[in-house]
């Protein structure tokens, strides 16, 4: 039997490292999924500035861009069914629209 000769910190890495590449691999295909593209305004160069807009804040089970890429497939696909893909201009808008209709007096209208 030949003993692991690993350490904790070489496996940590490699952890790290697969963890990350799992992220940016799911991310990917949760674009895709979605159409690749903002469902507000079309913009579609940039896979960074995309992000996932949950319709009904009250039927979100988790955010896709925090701990979602630990869940399964399966998963993060009925939670992308219950979002829209924008890019982060149009979620801005979004979100500003959302206050302003709570009241928020920070929010200038345009």
């Amino acid at each position: 039997m030949v003993a692991d000769k690993r350490r904790y910190s070489d496996r940590r890495q490699y952890l790290i490292r697969a963890v990350h590449a799992r992220r940016k691999r799911v991310r990917q295909m949760a674009v895709e999924h979605k159409g690749g593209k903002c469902e507000l305004c079309g913009y579609d160069r940039c896979i960074d500035a995309f992000e996932f807009h949950h319709n009904d804040s009250s039927k979100k089970n988790f955010g896709i861009s925090e701990k979602g890429y630990t869940r399964s497939w399966k998963d993060v696909v009925k939670e992308l069914d219950n979002c829209i893909l924008v890019c982060a201009n149009c979620h801005r808008e979004l979100h500003a629209k959302l206050a302003a209709s709570g009241g928020n007096a920070g929010v200038i209208s345009g």
